[in-house]
């Protein structure tokens, strides 16, 4: 199971100043601290990462507390390439169906990048660099100061708040969402090693960036959909704790075995037998350029779109 997080609702909608210092955040609990991407059984993040969540008719509000000894960053203009600096970003997929969701990324001059990704890097992308979150807003506070190594710093906190409206043409789903509805979501912190020198900041040679997450994907690779967190919108009232249908799980390993197939042999599977798959009751149609299979009334495609026929 990915992670979960029940989201409380407001009453009014508040202004954001980066600093999480307004009384309604006390109404939300923090995540769990992130991870290393590729799980809990990896190296422990040397700093950390933890979000937390709020909404209310017209926004989705995330803040997040990063633990940094020095601060910095270089990226001025909006739609850079953010992870090319220490970052945060945010990954929503309204509707679950691995296809058709938004990217936002910031670093701590509060400089921001938003995309929307047709379907994952994996299935041929490609990603909408000209996609606006259009009235989306944020903020940064700096904990020490930013961009001078001769100080040693607390970190940084951040607040973005996330239009619904923005995201109604891409949601698949309620937009604005209703009390006990579930989204997938997932958070990303980008984190270079770096060694001061003549004053500067400068990246390590030959070092990876570090990819601390919410909920870990299993792989370098954040563009995998079915592994992010579960968001849980409530409006107090109890609701009972999300379950993921055990119809996708099988049909994303259907996924994975196609394309293994597909590397050996040339060819996409047409019988279940072929896969070496325990998967019960699931029927696959193939032709030389696509594939689908259903379970129940679940489907999955070659480009791994999970959708729900009801």
């Amino acid at each position: 199971m990915p992670n979960h997080y029940v989201c409380p609702k407001l009453d009014v909608p508040f202004s954001i100043n980066g600093r999480l210092d307004h009384p309604v955040w006390m109404n939300a609990p923090w995540t769990e601290d992130f991870v290393d991407i590729l799980g809990p059984e990896a190296k422990k993040p040397r700093f950390r990462t933890r979000a937390k969540m709020l909404w209310d008719s017209q926004y989705l509000y995330v803040g997040a507390e990063l633990e940094e000894p020095h601060v910095w960053g270089t990226l001025t203009e909006h739609d850079s390439v953010i992870f090319q600096d220490n970052d945060f970003e945010i990954f929503l997929d309204p509707d679950g169906d691995n296809h058709l969701y938004a990217e936002f990324e910031m670093n701590a001059l509060n400089t921001t990048w938003d995309l929307l990704l047709v379907k994952p890097y994996r299935d041929g992308g490609p990603p909408v660099d000209g996609f606006e979150l259009a009235g989306l807003r944020s903020a940064v506070h700096i904990r020490g100061t930013l961009n001078d190594s001769r100080d040693t710093d607390e970190g940084w906190t951040l607040e973005v708040a996330i239009p619904f409206a923005a995201l109604k043409q891409i949601a698949g789903t309620t937009c604005p969402p209703k009390p006990g509805d579930v989204w997938r979501i997932n958070f990303s912190r980008v984190q270079w090693i770096t060694d001061i020198i003549e004053g500067r900041y400068v990246k390590r040679p030959g070092l990876p960036e570090d990819n601390w997450v919410w909920s870990p994907q299993g792989v370098v690779d954040m563009h995998q959909p079915e592994h992010w967190g579960l968001l849980q919108f409530s409006d107090g009232t109890p609701l009972p704790t999300p379950t993921l249908e055990p119809e996708r799980a099988k049909l994303m390993a259907v996924y994975h075995a196609q394309h293994r197939f597909r590397s050996k042999s040339g060819r996409w599977a047409s019988e279940l037998s072929q896969l070496g798959l325990e998967t019960g009751d699931i029927r696959i149609e193939a032709t030389g350029y696509q594939w689908s299979a259903q379970l129940g009334d679940w489907m999955i495609d070659h480009e791994s779109r999970l959708r729900r026929f009801k």
